[in-house]
């Protein structure tokens, strides 16, 4: 299959890249390759897939029309994986505008060119950050999500709501795909994973927030792409059972739907640091402070409905997950 996948040099995109390119597929990668984080980090994800012959890399904006318009001619796409976003709820309090541009501005012109090029599926990344200030856990996908609790969870939301009016206008499929704190090796290093690993081993306190009464449904990257490899070839159709005076946000009379993906656990923040503290043999160093603007206590995905569809189950708890990426950061910084 031709696969377009924006995100390329991010965390998930380049996982799920590799899966697509060991799957035999021609995967054309899009990444602005943002300095939000080290790009460096970003470059070594692009190297390792630039080994495959299958895979065609475009530094690009997605924000500039005619160079997405150009790309998707040239590539010709069945289907799009669009991961590619503006990520983090802390740094949209400082940098509002980056999260317009890339995540609205940015998933319009790929809307717009899904539209335009008639691709099979369109598969996008949501955020469990949609589900803000709902307080009755699990959250499941037909909830309300009125109440976003930052700029980033209000762009992933408005995400949905764009991906519906497309699909129902010009009956393209189109799945959207909450994700629940993916983590593991060539992990994101502005999460608490990374943030707290590094922390421990330099020995410097971890920032714990809300006096550590956080709860996390931790979901490992390998279960994060097994659910998006399966998801991209289950096209959805219309959902005949639908009524709109039902109020069900996650399906549709048109080609839509939206799914939780995460671990199905809601693990306590203190759990998990203890699970990092063994796998390292080093205690941390806690400060405990406020709860942060823009955060919330807990998340919990229901994934129901995602199990239901495409026989997603999660295989990986944070005991095996956490040591795997612990392995992987000892080998990348040589420690």
């Amino acid at each position: 299959m031709n696969i377009l996948l924006t995100g390329a040099a991010g965390f998930i995109g380049f996982h799920v890249a590799l899966r697509l390119l060991e799957n035999g597929h021609n995967v054309f990668g899009l990444d602005n390759v943002s300095p939000y984080y080290d790009v460096n980090l970003k470059r070594d994800r692009l190297k390792l897939l630039h080994k495959y012959k299958k895979f065609t890399f475009f530094e690009v904006n997605l924000a500039k029309t005619e160079d997405i318009h150009r790309i998707f001619a040239e590539t010709q796409p069945e289907y799009v994986v669009h991961l590619a976003a503006q990520a983090g709820v802390r740094y949209s309090l400082e940098n509002p505008e980056s999260y317009i541009e890339a995540n609205l501005v940015g998933f319009s012109v790929m809307l717009e060119g899904c539209r335009k090029w008639q691709v099979k599926h369109l598969v996008y990344a949501s955020s469990s950050s949609v589900y803000g200030l709902n307080t009755k856990l699990p959250y499941v996908e037909t909830d309300r999500v009125d109440h976003p609790a930052s700029l980033y969870a209000a762009t992933k939301r408005s995400n949905e709501l764009m991906a519906h009016a497309y699909s129902h206008l010009f009956r393209i499929p189109m799945t959207g795909l909450r994700f629940f704190t993916v983590y593991g090796p060539w992990g994101r290093p502005d999460m608490a994973p990374f943030l707290f690993t590094r922390a421990i081993l330099e020995g410097k306190p971890i920032r714990i927030f809300n006096n550590g009464d956080m709860q996390r449904d931790f979901t490992y990257i390998d279960d994060i792409v097994d659910g998006v490899c399966r998801i991209l070839t289950t096209i959805p159709g219309p959902d005949t059972n639908w009524a709109s005076n039902a109020h069900l946000p996650s399906c549709s009379s048109a080609p839509f739907r939206i799914y939780n993906i995460g671990n199905n656990q809601s693990v306590p923040l203190e759990r998990f640091i203890n699970v990092l503290e063994t796998s390292l043999g080093k205690k941390a160093i806690r400060e405990y402070l406020p709860m942060q603007a823009g955060d919330v206590r807990a998340t919990y995905a229901d994934i129901d409905s995602l199990h239901s569809f495409v026989g997603f189950t999660p295989t990986v708890p944070i005991e095996v997950g956490i040591p795997r990426f612990i392995d992987w950061y000892k080998d990348y910084y040589v420690l």
